[in-house]
C-alpha cells in the first residue's frame, strides 16, 4: 500500500500531526489511508493480537469514535487494509504468451503472499476465518473469489489465444498450479521463491505439452 513520505503522528517540523477529521460529505481519504496504513503497520509489527483500535488511532492520529464510525473491529480494517494492497500490487500482467504471463503473476504472488507486510495480513485474515463463520463468509466473499478468478486469467488467455484447448477445467488446472505456493505460504512456511514458482510453471507446461520460450 503506498505510504506517506512523513512518518506517521508527526509533521514535518517534528511536531505532532494534526488529527485527521471526515467530513459531512464522506470519510476523510487522508484519514482512512492512515488508519489502514496503520493497521497494516502494526500487524507487521506485533501480530494479529498486538493489533488494537486504539493502537490503530494513536498510529494514525485519529480519534478512536471516528474508526468505529466506519468499522466494526479491527479484522474489518484489516480486511480492508489487504484488499487494497491486492487491488495495488498484483496485476495480471498480459506478456502476450502463457509461459511469460504465468512466470510474471506466480513471481508476483508469491512475493505479495510470502514477502511482504500484505502477506502477514493475508495469513491473519485466514486463521480468523478458521474460527469465526461469519468473518470467514464475508472474506470468501471479498476476497478469494476474485482471487480465484484473478488466478485463472493467465489460462484464460491462454485459452483465448489458442495455446490451450477448449474445454480445459480452468478451475482445476488453476488449483494444481496454484495450491503448492499456497500450501507453503500457509502451512509450511518453506520458501516461495522465483526458483520455485518457476519449477510449478515448467510442470504446468509440461503437462500441457508446452514449453518456455528460449528467452523469457
Amino acid at each position: 500500500m503506498a505510504r506517506a513520505t512523513q512518518t506517521a503522528g508527526t509533521s514535518g517540523t517534528g511536531r505532532p500531526a494534526p488529527r485527521h477529521h471526515g467530513n459531512r460529505h464522506g470519510r476523510s481519504e487522508q484519514a482512512r489511508l492512515a488508519v489502514l496504513n496503520a493497521a497494516d503497520d502494526l500487524l507487521a509489527e506485533k501480530g494479529f493480537a498486538g493489533v488494537t483500535m486504539e493502537g490503530i488511532a494513536a498510529r494514525a492520529g485519529v480519534a478512536k469514535q471516528t474508526i468505529y464510525r466506519w468499522w466494526s473491529t479491527k479484522t474489518d480494517i484489516l480486511m480492508d487494509a489487504f484488499l487494497q494492497d491486492v487491488a495495488e500490487d498484483l496485476p495480471v500482467r498480459d506478456r502476450g504468451a502463457l509461459a511469460l504471463d504465468l512466470r510474471s503473476y506466480l513471481g508476483d504472488l508469491a512475493g505479495f503472499l510470502g514477502a511482504s507486510d500484505s502477506g502477514a495480513v493475508f495469513k491473519a485474515l485466514v486463521a480468523q476465518a478458521q474460527h469465526d463463520p461469519a468473518f470467514a463468509r464475508d472474506f470468501r466473499s471479498r476476497y478469494l473469489d476474485d482471487q480465484r478468478r484473478r488466478d485463472r486469467l493467465p489460462l484464460e488467455r491462454a485459452m483465448e489465444r489458442g495455446e490451450l484447448p477448449p474445454g480445459l477445467d480452468l478451475t482445476a488446472e488453476t488449483d494444481q498450479l496454484i495450491g503448492p505456493l499456497y500450501y507453503r505460504v500457509l502451512v509450511t512456511d518453506e520458501p516461495v521463491g522465483q526458483e520455485f514458482t518457476d519449477r510449478l510453471v515448467d510442470a504446468f507446461l509440461h503437462r500441457h505439452g508446452l514449453t518456455a520460450p528460449a528467452n523469457d
